[in-house]
């Protein structure tokens, strides 16, 4: 290599005594690959596009907090907070429920996998449920679902539409039948709400499967979805297993679900918030 020469000192190799931390290039959090089209792409440049790929538009995962910035026009307040699980079963798998809690409220600085929020969308003064599924996978145990039915009431009693975000793993097995009460309960409400003529459009995201599938999100007077989000009951792999065949290609997407009839439409990101304000145009709760 006689052609290249370093004319002095700037790029002499790291010393002996350096450690690997300190030898490895400082490029961490700053890229993301596509889980969909494998790129890397710049995380500015991610979040710049609603966390949707730029070259796929594979839909990311966002928090609960971030889709209400979204959808609602500054000045939005968040309500019903400070429930808290009591941990009823005092349930232990691998670790203490407990522990799973405590640390799923440090990680995340929410109570449950569940943020409610009033304010306006457009012209229309709204409530929003969005679930956290950083949260212990979004699962539903009994402080969602009593933030979910108080949201429903709100919704009813000062006549405003219930828009509900919905990307959980089912109900909380950690708290057992307790869990699977909140199916019932919900639905009673938005039977109410349904009643009262109120609108009620539930939003499923990647991924809402389990007994939140089984239950309020599939309840919407509107029931759309963004793309490519993961939709059903059991999972793929486990009706595979169950039925001993091979599944359609896209089985439980988004896609799929609307060519079946389960959803109304399929909704592009960006295109979210102009969406439903149109679709409440159409769906204009009527006066009391």
């Amino acid at each position: 290599m006689s052609w290249f020469k370093r004319e002095n000192g700037e790029f002499e190799a790291a010393p002996e005594t350096a450690t690997e931390e300190e030898k490895r290039v400082r490029t961490e959090g700053l890229w993301t690959k596509c889980p969909s089209c494998r790129q890397a792409i710049f995380n500015p440049d991610l979040q710049a596009n609603l966390n949707v790929c730029p070259k796929c538009q594979h839909h990311f995962k966002i928090g609960a907090r971030q889709r209400i910035e979204l959808l609602l026009e500054p000045g939005f307040q968040y309500v019903d907070g400070g429930l808290r699980s009591t941990d009823p079963l005092n349930f232990v798998d691998l670790k203490p429920y407990k522990s799973r809690l405590r640390r799923a409220q440090e990680e995340t600085g929410l109570d449950d996998a569940i943020v409610n929020a009033i304010g306006q969308l457009g012209h229309h003064g709204v409530v929003v449920s969005a679930m956290e599924y950083s949260f212990i996978g979004g699962s539903m145990g009994a402080v969602v679902g009593e933030t979910i039915a108080r949201a429903v009431d709100r919704a009813r009693l000062t006549r405003r539409p219930l828009i509900v975000v919905a990307a959980s793993g089912g109900a909380r097995m950690m708290e057992g039948i307790v869990s699977l009460m909140q199916m019932a309960k919900i639905s009673t409400a938005l039977a109410q709400l349904d009643d009262s003529r109120v609108p009620y459009i539930c939003v499923l995201t990647d991924p809402t499967t389990g007994g939140v599938t089984a239950s309020f999100a599939m309840l919407g007077d509107l029931n759309i979805a963004e793309p490519g989000a993961l939709i059903g009951f059991a999972g793929p792999r486990v009706i595979e297993q169950t039925i001993r065949q091979k599944l359609p290609e896209g089985f439980q997407r988004s896609e799929f679900l609307l060519e079946k009839g389960f959803l109304d439409a399929v909704v592009h990101r960006k295109d979210l918030k102009p969406y439903l304000i149109r679709a409440l145009d159409f769906l204009r709760a009527p006066a009391a």
